[in-house]
């Protein structure tokens, strides 16, 4: 294959170039390549294939002819490769023919001519074509360097039939640039800063752009310079103060004179341009600020002030002072720090405020009037920034405070709080217990109270604050905890300004309560033969230790001989018998003593019973001691014994229910002498109201209480009979008969024939006087007792002779509903 046109070149079969390729050749434009010859633009590379047919590969070849492989036999040839085509982009003469390419085949055959890549039947697409009779290749549109900057194409031969003829050449199309796109700074404004009084030179900050042409060329190769200065404020600075790097586009300082005070910043105006400053150009804007340094130190204004601060008061601001920096305001370079210089006792402190950068002076401790009275305070200023070496060489400002000191009513002042006081518990009542508890830093009379004493222990001399006991203390109070009683004290001054403090009064104890032994009683087994026989017993004592345990166990010989005690441990005692005694009960006589100081003891009574015991060291009952012996009898005679008592009880139970019934068969419901309406106890409608019973000598004899009638309202709790000690509603006992026996029965309903009247009556004087629960009175019941003497005298005084208006009996009107009709018949009007 062979081209023709711009570049012309044949593929050659034979192993030698022939003279014609030693030719030299002209392009078909002057701008696509020089001039030279072809055997030294081409280059021979040798390449085989060996391919093999089958049915797809023909189906394949027979729709693409071109795209095939050059599959057939084996063949191997040299190619020529081709050197790359140069476009220049943009070109306004379009349709433009780049190249042509011919095939040796043509002198055999006629030859077809098939293009394929991007720019033909890839994207971008139609940007190329050939002529499939002629071979020659053109561009169809300008081509755009900046999109596409190079093409790579297969040009094939094929027969009509579709046959590969060669194989496929390679061409390579580059695309030329042209200076057609203007550089563009990164950024649309660039910010830099610099430190005032910065010297020549120093690098401020650096500028950059872009070019879309290729870089290699001179289209790209950029260029930058400053072309505007404006200082801000405006024209604080005529003269340039900043220059650039043509290359690298780095700004830097140029001259002296940034001051902060007098210029804030600069807006510079930069340019840009490529083919090294002589082609297209593009502006662009830097802004750069001028930083602020520590080159101004802070100033007192004015140097000295007068403040007052009211004693006994603290953390309260009494006043400010103010600076002045002329450095840049909100930064640490005018942040004001404040110190005071002759303060040891700290009572003052100054800070700082973030906004006004004034200087606050707080008093942290309280000030005392009486003490001192006034204060003078130095003050010292800085920056919270370093001073810089640029600033002027200074002194460091000082100012002067004068605090006067304002006094006020204060508060009285307890020595110490909480008032420790230590007293034993069985202290004397009106001891003293604490004195000269508080003063007043007026020099006020003070008046003293106790606000709290939950127990009544104390008391408080109102003069001179003395706490006294006023009673015993007790340590198993409630109150005291961990042996400390607290109180709580008040003292006021003449001005009525008061406070108050703690009293943590120390209980120490003593030994105020004598053991006491326990068990009372107990059992201890006659056999001489067991080990440890006896009574186990022990002490316990109200008081804590030391006053306790341990206790001393003792038996006066004077008051036992036939008993000992031997002492267990600190606690325990065990009674033993010092010799055999009978079976039956003994009192023991034992004295314990505490360890206490001084040592308590108290004398106790023990009730001991010998007895026979089990195996289990238990006391035997009667019959279990019968039948424990070889003399008693069998267990067989002894079950015939106690199941002919229970017949006995039996029988007897149900004779007493027949009676009964008997009796009850007697007293019919009807309308008897005795009969009236209600259902109620009979007893309740024939007793009498203020029945005086035996008189007041049988009263005292039969230790007569009251009784509560069952009809009417309960007694209220806890109120008592008149002239008793009995509460109200509490049964009375009698000292003639057992206690907590059942009460018989007493007839319910009088008989309907009147001649059983006389029986019904002695039935209930018989149930009364066999009654244990009632007092044996003539009735049988009583409602009331009244006490004894009465402010209105017996009715037997009343002379008979002497006339109504002689007595005064508005009293009746006063003895409630019942004597209501009494009193209306004595009413005067």
């Amino acid at each position: 294959m062979v081209r023709s046109g711009p570049l012309l070149f044949r593929q050659i079969q034979s192993d030698s170039i022939t003279g014609d390729l030693e030719q030299p050749w002209q392009p078909l434009h002057p701008h696509h390549d020089t001039p030279t010859t072809a055997a030294e633009r081409i280059r021979k590379v040798w390449s085989s294939a060996k391919l093999h047919y089958n049915e797809e590969e023909l189906h394949t070849q027979a729709l693409y002819p071109w795209r095939s492989q050059g599959k057939g036999l084996v063949r191997v040839k040299r190619d020529w490769i081709i050197p790359p085509i140069r476009v220049l982009e943009n070109s306004k003469q379009v349709p433009e023919d780049l190249v042509q390419i011919k095939s040796d085949k043509i002198f055999t055959g006629e030859v077809i001519y098939k293009l394929e890549g991007p720019g033909v039947d890839q994207e971008p697409k139609n940007l190329f074509e050939i002529d499939d009779k002629t071979g020659v290749i053109r561009s169809k549109r300008p081509l755009d360097r900046e999109k596409y900057s190079s093409f790579t194409l297969k040009a094939f031969a094929l027969s009509p039939s579709g046959e590969r003829l060669e194989n496929p050449t390679t061409i390579e199309i580059m695309v030329l640039d042209q200076n057609d796109n203007r550089p563009a700074f990164t950024q649309s404004q660039f910010v830099g800063t610099v430190s005032e009084f910065s010297v020549p030179g120093t690098s401020v900050m650096s500028v950059s752009a872009t070019d879309a042409d290729d870089p290699m060329t001179e289209n790209a190769a950029l260029s930058y310079s400053i072309i505007g200065q404006e200082s801000i404020p405006a024209n604080a600075v005529t003269k340039t103060m900043f220059g650039i790097n043509n290359q690298t586009g780095a700004i830097y300082t140029r001259d002296v004179g940034l001051d902060r005070e007098v210029v804030k910043g600069f807006r510079l105006k930069l340019q840009v341009a490529d083919m090294g400053g002589m082609g297209l150009t593009s502006e662009g804007v830097a802004i750069i600020h001028v930083s602020d340094i520590n080159n101004h130190a802070p100033q007192f204004s004015p140097p000295s002030y007068s403040m007052t601060a009211v004693e006994n008061r603290q953390d309260y601001e009494i006043g400010r002072v103010n600076v002045t920096d002329r450095d840049d305001r909100g930064t640490g370079n005018w942040e004001a720090k404040y110190s005071i210089t002759n303060d040891p006792e700290g009572n003052f402190a100054i800070t700082t405020d973030p906004a006004t950068n004034q200087g606050i002076l707080t008093v942290v401790k309280p000030l005392d009037y009486e003490a001192q009275s006034e204060y003078v305070l130095i003050l010292t200023v800085e920056n919270v920034n370093t001073l810089s070496n640029k600033a002027p060489n200074l002194p460091v400002s000082t100012a002067t405070v004068l605090v006067t000191v304002v006094n006020e009513n204060e508060a009285p002042r307890f020595r110490e709080d909480p008032i420790q006081i230590v007293v034993p518990e069985s202290v004397v009542p009106g001891t003293l217990l604490k004195s000269n508890i508080a003063f007043d830093p007026d020099d006020s009379d003070l008046r003293y109270e106790i606000t709290r004493d939950p127990e009544r222990w104390l008391d408080i001399d109102r003069d001179t604050g003395d706490i006294m006991a006023r009673r015993t203390f007790n340590m198993r109070s409630p109150h005291v905890k961990n042996h400390i009683y607290t109180a709580v004290v008040k003292v006021t001054d003449a001005g009525g300004v008061s406070t108050t403090a703690t009293a943590a009064i120390t209980l120490k104890e003593t030994n105020d309560f004598p053991p006491q032994l326990f068990p009372l009683s107990g059992s201890v087994c006659r056999d001489t033969g067991r080990i440890n026989s006896g009574l186990v017993v022990t002490a316990v004592d109200e008081d804590f230790p030391p006053h306790a345990a341990p206790f001393i166990f003792e038996i006066p010989d004077y008051l036992s001989v036939n008993w000992t005690v031997v002492q267990v441990n600190d606690t325990h005692a065990l009674l033993q018998p010092r010799v055999e005694l009978e079976a039956g009960e003994y009192a023991v006589t034992v004295l314990v003593s505490d360890s206490g100081s001084p040592v308590l003891s108290a004398f106790t009574q023990v009730n001991i019973t010998v007895c026979l015991c089990d195996s289990f060291g238990d006391c035997k009952s009667e019959a279990g001691a019968i039948l424990g012996s070889s003399v008693g009898i069998s267990f067989i005679a002894l079950i015939i014994i106690m199941a002919s008592i229970a017949l006995l009880l039996l029988l007897l139970l149900l004779a007493v229910a027949v009676t009964a019934c008997g009796r009850r068969h007697h007293i019919k419901k009807g309308t008897g002498l005795l009969v009236g309406e209600s259902e109620d106890d009979i007893r309740d409608n024939v007793l009498n109201y203020d029945e005086q019973g035996g008189g007041e000598e049988d009263e005292n004899a039969f230790n007569i209480d009251m009784l509560w009638n069952p009809h009417d309202a309960p007694p209220t709790p806890g109120s008592y009979y008149p002239g008793s000690g009995v509460p109200r509603g509490k049964q009375p006992l009698r000292k003639d008969a057992p206690h907590n026996l059942p009460s018989p029965i007493y007839p319910r309903r009088p008989p309907a024939d009147p001649t059983d009247i006389e029986d019904y009556i002695n039935d209930g004087l018989e149930a009364a006087d066999n009654d244990p629960n009632v007092p044996p009175y003539d009735t049988a019941l009583i409602y009331d007792y009244e006490g004894e003497g009465s402010l209105a005298g017996s009715l037997s005084s009343i002379a008979s002779g002497s006339s109504d208006g002689d007595h005064d009996y508005d009293y009746l009107n006063d003895w409630g509903p019942r004597f209501q009709k009494l009193a209306n018949m004595y009413d005067p009007r």
